[in-house]
């Protein structure tokens, strides 16, 4: 491929494997009853730590310049506080990138583009709110398309964002060619929706910052088998409250807790992430970060770091018809292959931790080494694609 003056375009292939965990897959990690499998808490450490070393030497991303007068600063600039709540990861992300060593601004050195908008902050903004998303997205895209050359000459396939609300996954329905090219990464990422495209589109764990150290597992006695707290607003919850409600080893609670959430998590040996509205929630980084090994039952739940991390070291993944299988498929994990589990949780957790001041390995770094993976296939020179348009 040429511009007209003759020059080439440098084409870099790269090759990552993506790994599932599905209740179709016949693999036995759902229904042969053999549910503790491997030790190894990654796919393959040596091949991560050497593209790791490489991901933080040389890549870099771009982001679209934004001044404070701008009418949406809200939703286009980093947060001036540190994030909290349910959703917080997106901000944390973004906050984090601003000031990281990944950002250039010089465009001809870029891998990725980033759409700094926030889903969160625009679906509280009066002036959008969430029926308005979709339209703001799409006048954006079609500025920075008029305004920029950077989107036209791969059509957005080199661009992505951040979103940790489920109305992110949905906010291109409107930008036809965003929809189909853009990197998600996004909290909601079920790959039965046909939004979310597990090769291109990338897991954002959703994590609910909690001050301090994590609690020091050898200090707390868990007497619970297992443990789920929370709404019941989807057919999952439902046929888990209808099985479980009455059970002496299995608590499951809906509405507001009696006692400390964080000491339900440190007593119990086993705790339930159940979909509810949507495959995600942030019960799997509380369990991590509490050491109560997380039992997740949603179909179709693309995981974080799923293509890094191996979850059948230090989870146990249910498919929801096996719901009245539960107790027996934890008991019949034994002491050996449960301690194994807590202890590859100790090794994990830190990949689902955020920090104003990223740390090695932390949950930025390893959402940096997701986008690092899917970087685009074919780089395309800025004068290139100059040539191309005049």
């Amino acid at each position: 491929m040429s511009g007209k003056k003759g020059k080439v375009v440098k084409t870099e292939v790269y090759v990552y494997k993506i790994h599932f965990l599905t209740p179709e897959s016949g693999s036995g990690f759902y229904g042969s009853g053999n549910y503790v499998k491997s030790k190894e808490v990654f796919h393959d450490r040596d091949l991560f730590l050497e593209d790791y070393k490489e991901m933080n030497r040389s890549f870099k991303i771009y982001c679209y310049p934004h001044k404070r007068d701008d009418p949406f600063a809200n939703a286009l600039l980093p947060v001036d506080f540190e994030p909290g709540g349910n959703y917080a990861s997106e901000s944390y992300f973004k906050k984090v990138l601003m000031k990281s060593h990944f950002i250039t601004k010089d465009p001809s050195k870029a891998d990725l583009f980033f759409l700094p908008f926030s889903i969160a902050r625009l679906r509280h903004d009066t002036r959008v709110g969430v029926g308005g998303i979709q339209d703001f997205i799409r006048d954006y895209i079609f500025n920075i398309s008029q305004n920029y050359p950077y989107w036209n000459r791969t059509g957005g396939a080199d661009h992505f964002y951040v979103a940790c609300h489920s109305i992110g996954r949905s906010a291109m329905e409107k930008a036809e060619e965003a929809k189909l090219n853009v990197i998600q990464v996004v909290c909601s990422s079920s790959y039965f929706l046909s939004g979310y495209i597990a090769h291109k589109d990338a897991s954002l764990p959703q994590i609910w910052p909690r001050e301090g150290d994590p609690p020091d597992l050898a200090s707390s006695k868990r007497q619970k088998l297992a443990f789920f707290a929370g709404s019941i607003n989807s057919p999952v919850r439902e046929r888990l409250l209808e099985a479980w409600r009455n059970d002496s080893e299995i608590s499951v609670h809906y509405g507001r807790l009696t006692t400390p959430y964080a000491n339900e998590l440190l007593g119990s040996k086993f705790c339930l992430h159940v979909k509810g509205f949507e495959v995600n929630t942030a019960r799997i980084a509380d369990s991590l970060y509490y050491g109560c090994v997380p039992v997740i039952i949603a179909n179709h739940y693309d995981l974080p770091f799923a293509d890094i991390l191996n979850w059948k070291s230090f989870s146990i993944v249910i498919a929801t018809l096996d719901i009245p299988l539960l107790k027996q498929v934890l008991k019949g994990i034994s002491l050996d292959e449960y301690l194994m589990l807590q202890t590859n949780i100790l090794k994990v957790r830190k990949h689902f931790q955020w920090h104003v001041s990223p740390v090695d390995y932390d949950a930025f770094y390893m959402v940096m080494y997701e986008l690092w993976l899917r970087r685009t296939s074919v780089r395309v020179p800025l004068s290139t694609s100059m040539d191309l348009i005049h």
